[in-house]
């Protein structure tokens, strides 16, 4: 059960969108949880198939609990369905989690009500989350919308938004710190008078204080205005709203798809029906939320700096640290860099006298002794290479002449093009011809997929992701170039979402530019293939002439799924890859 809203402690399953056997897939919603706050669609972050359902609808369940069984293959489900009753995890339905409320034996609950920021499930495989930053401090006010704090779940860094206004009276779980999924991790208070009471308290929190008593609040219904006659519809598909808001547009005859919801995520609150913001197709953020990222909110605090002064530069005039920086005088605008003018000297001004030379001391690195403990990514990059070792693997490895290669990236390389992009492009138009190289092996069958997504192999601090280029055979090789760009720039940031590092059909590990002369790569979980390209390297060849020359080459080398893909195909592969950077590297260019 994932945690939803920093204030959720259990939720309820409102629906299941799959049955027990469906295929689930990345990024596909498969059931509908009702939290303290509204109704939320929850997405799988894992492909496979739905085993078990635990926790059926209707029924309720403390956050962290299991509520489904997912597994890879469809032997693995039928093992499930057979084993009934005597599998462990289905063996009843959850109980319901016990709270103890116990007196403190030194320290007395405080006299004013707070509510807890809990850590939330950002993955369905998040089992804990470090804080990455808190972009509000202890006393800062917040509101509904802000975000709060970036955790690092297991898969990327992601920002977490309050659902209540009010105060942050108290930070349980500092900066670097990491904490279970629905643990504490901070204080929040409805009034300013009452953070340095809470904040008092919270220290006995932290070491096992006393539970907090649940507070109660009263909602009182207010009538909406009459809509119009004829609103117009402002939401189509699915319309997101809490529960709330759903039972007030029901008792008032209103349309949800005819409300404009005032919060930047399109969720539909009681506020926005009760205020009858109806039939306008207007985007307005919730009352005090600036769009601004992360890193732009932590700078403004450390520089003294009002955001709402502050023009966004990002997207959708998203306000960036960097122009907070700007803002503060910390960072220079970006300007075209002028031509430098011709330094001259004069024959008789006297030659300053050089100084001394300087002996360079280079630092010492920390000898490392020990175990260190491994974040969430290098533990999702270790649990995904022991999934390939119960898959059969081959490799075939070419030699492949890259001196028309490289005059066209010498060409290429002013506009922005990088060799990255040239071989994504490249191994994207060969795949045209070789569906098989771009499909996956599934129990009982094959993949196949019309869509050429491909991954490329980038090392990150901490860690290892594959930013993906979706579509990549349908792109030129410009748009391949800005795309990859910005994939690399927020991988490093660990700001991509699922569907930009785990939806690739096909991956490349280039390791080029280190000068290794040839390497193998290990196959990702749920593909078909991966492409290790070596540096290129110039040697002395004899010529089709007759007479010897100088060739620059590399040897790259594929790693293939046995189960599907055979030594012939993946051999006919690299012909044509060669073919292209030998003889037809303009082909590129179209």
């Amino acid at each position: 059960m994932s945690a939803l809203s920093s204030t959720m402690t259990e939720g309820k399953i409102v629906s299941w969108a799959k049955k027990v056997g469906d295929k689930v897939s990345s990024e596909m919603f498969y059931l509908v949880v009702e939290s303290d706050k509204a109704d939320m669609d929850v997405e799988s972050y894992e492909d496979g198939y739905l085993a078990a359902i635990l926790i059926k609808e209707g029924e309720s369940t403390a956050v962290g609990a299991p509520v489904a069984l997912i597994v890879k293959s469809l032997d693995d489900l039928k093992k499930i369905k057979e084993g009934g009753d005597s599998s462990p995890a289905a063996a009843a339905p959850a109980a319901p989690v016990a709270v103890e409320t116990k007196p403190a034996a030194t320290t007395t609950l405080p006299n004013v009500n707070f509510d807890k920021i809990f850590m939330p499930a950002l993955s369905s495989t998040m089992t804990e989350g470090k804080i990455v930053s808190w972009t509000k401090k202890e006393g800062d006010k917040i509101s509904s919308g802000d975000v709060v704090l970036v955790v690092e779940s297991d898969k990327a860094d992601m920002d977490v938004e309050s659902y209540e206004d009010g105060y942050l009276a108290s930070i349980l779980v500092k900066e670097g710190e990491s904490a279970t999924v629905g643990a504490p991790v901070a204080l929040i208070v409805k009034s300013v008078d009452d953070v340095e009471t809470v904040k008092e308290y919270s220290g006995s929190l932290a070491s096992g204080s006393p539970s907090t008593p649940t507070v109660t609040t009263e909602v009182t219904t207010t009538s909406a205005p009459a809509p119009a006659s004829t609103p117009a519809v402002v939401n189509t598909g699915r319309v997101a709203a809490s529960g709330y808001a759903q039972a007030v547009a029901k008792e008032q005859g209103i349309d949800l798809k005819t409300v404009t919801p005032s919060r930047p995520d399109g969720y539909i609150t009681s506020k926005d029906v009760t205020t009858g913001t109806i039939g306008t197709v207007v985007h307005i953020p919730a009352e005090g939320v600036i769009n601004a990222s992360p890193m732009a909110r932590k700078a403004a605090a450390d520089n003294n700096i009002d955001l709402s002064k502050v023009k966004g530069t990002g997207n959708f005039g998203r306000v960036t640290a960097d122009d907070v920086l700007i803002a503060a005088g910390k960072l220079q605008p970006k300007q075209v860099a002028a031509p430098a003018p011709v330094a001259t000297t004069s024959s008789s001004a006297p030659k300053p006298v050089a100084a001394p030379a300087k002996t360079e001391t280079k630092a010492v690195k920390e000898v490392l002794d020990g175990v260190v403990p491994m974040d969430g990514m290098q533990k999702a990059v270790a649990k995904n290479m022991e999934k390939t070792l119960s898959v059969p693997i081959f490799r075939v490895s070419r030699e492949i002449v890259t001196d028309n290669f490289d005059q066209l990236y010498a060409k290429l390389k002013p506009k922005g093009v990088t060799v990255s992009a040239l071989l994504a492009k490249a191994v994207a138009e060969v795949l045209k011809n070789h569906p098989i190289i771009n499909a996956a092996y599934v129990e009982g069958g094959i993949k196949f997929n019309k869509d050429i997504n491909v991954a490329m192999a980038v090392a990150i601090d901490g860690g290892l992701i594959t930013p993906t280029l979706i579509k990549a055979s349908e792109q030129d090789i410009f748009s391949i170039s800005r795309s990859w760009k910005d994939l690399v720039d927020r991988a490093k940031s660990k700001k991509l979402t699922p569907a930009e590092y785990s939806s690739g059909t096909f991956t490349i590990s280039n390791l080029g530019m280190f000068g290794v002369h040839q390497f193998d790569a290990i196959l990702p979980p749920n593909t078909g293939s991966i492409l290790a390209i070596a540096a290129s390297t110039p040697k002395v060849v004899q010529l089709k002439n007759g007479h010897f020359g100088v060739q620059k080459s590399m040897i790259v080398t594929i790693t293939c799924d046995h189960r599907h893909i055979y030594g012939a195909d993946a051999a006919d592969f690299l012909k044509e890859l060669a073919d292209l950077l030998e003889n037809n590297v303009d082909f590129l260019l179209l």
